[in-house]
């Protein structure tokens, strides 16, 4: 015979006590929506291993944003295909006035004006005909190469970067995402956008991003998988965790406004020691594998798809990140209104 409930038994005894005693609150305005856009095509284009995503038109693109701010989402994160035949060897495509991401940008800042933030992902992988974060250059002194005799170049990938950014924040971008992880590109992009006038425009640092084996479909919808070798050299080892702390510290010395660790739920104890260490806001990317196997499992009937997604998303925002990249950012917030 039992003596009576336990304290927290008695608060999760209706739906409306669970609710009143939640720790952890998720809403509408810390989620920011993932988006494709490619220059050179007349519809939508669905990604086979992301179902419900796709590669926008700018015109697509559009009305996925509109809609995007009628549910309260907090932002939208942008990345860009360039048309056939337009990446070459530096991604002079990220850069150029008519390029896909800018374009898109000046499109959406005339359209929402702050009715979304519009953060921009800046990284080279996706206009470069190699596939890699930044400019390769052959190896040298005993340096072992990615793939051959071939090397990411870290310091001329920083002006590349800089120039980068500036171009984002002419055409309208509210942030900026660097996410290629070369050593000191915080400090070469906010020296860059500082040198251009744009010293209001903050940077949001992929400051702890792992070299993760759960970017598979992203590679897919964004066309940008390496050549050749992978970005190991570059991204973060997944069994260390006390490097990310060291990572995050070098982005916030050399001038972000917020940093993010990616992925997410397989590095929710980053997330929360990064939270635990920083006085910045912290984002994390719930990435397009995290994404991908709910989905799976919830078309086999295997889990409860909502309750699944809302679930990763609480989980996230309780390791503490106090925003989180996800592709179901619309829908999970249109369930929370």
């Amino acid at each position: 015979m039992t003596r009576g409930f336990a304290r927290g038994r008695r608060l999760r005894s209706t739906p409306a006590l669970r609710r009143l005693t939640a720790q952890t609150r998720l809403a509408p305005a810390d989620l920011v929506l993932p988006v494709f856009v490619k220059e050179g095509i007349d519809e939508p284009v669905p990604i086979g291993s992301m179902p419900g995503v796709v590669q926008h038109t700018t015109d697509s693109l559009r009305k996925a944003a509109h809609e995007a701010a009628e549910a309260g989402v907090g932002g939208l994160i942008l990345f860009g295909i360039p048309g056939e035949g337009k990446k070459d060897a530096s991604g002079s495509q990220a850069d150029a006035a008519d390029g896909v991401v800018n374009v898109a940008l000046q499109q959406l800042s005339a359209d929402l004006d702050d009715e979304l933030v519009l953060v921009a992902d800046l990284c080279l992988c996706e206009y470069t005909d190699h596939g890699h974060c930044g400019l390769v250059t052959p190896a040298r002194g005993g340096v072992r190469g990615q793939g051959g005799e071939l090397v990411v170049d870290n310091d001329p990938t920083l002006d590349r970067y800089a120039s980068v950014a500036v171009a984002q924040a002419q055409a309208g971008a509210h942030v900026i995402a660097p996410s290629g992880m070369m050593d000191g590109q915080v400090a070469a992009i906010r020296a860059g956008l500082d040198g251009a006038g744009y010293t209001e425009t903050p940077v949001l640092a992929y400051a702890a991003k792992y070299a993760s084996g759960f970017y598979g479909p992203f590679r897919e919808a964004a066309e940008g998988a390496p050549r050749f070798g992978d970005r190991s050299t570059y991204q973060m080892d997944p069994p260390n965790a006390d490097e990310a702390l060291r990572e995050v510290a070098q982005d916030l010395a050399e001038g972000a406004d917020a940093v993010m660790v990616k992925p997410a739920l397989p590095y929710l104890d980053v997330v929360a020691r990064v939270a635990d260490a920083v006085h910045v806001p912290v984002a994390a990317y719930q990435v397009s594998g995290e994404y991908a196997m709910v989905e799976a499992a919830a078309a086999r009937g295997w889990v409860d798809r909502r309750r699944a997604v809302l679930e990763t998303l609480t989980a996230i925002r309780r390791a503490g990140a106090g925003t989180v990249l996800t592709y179901w950012a619309v829908e999970a917030a249109r369930w929370l209104r």
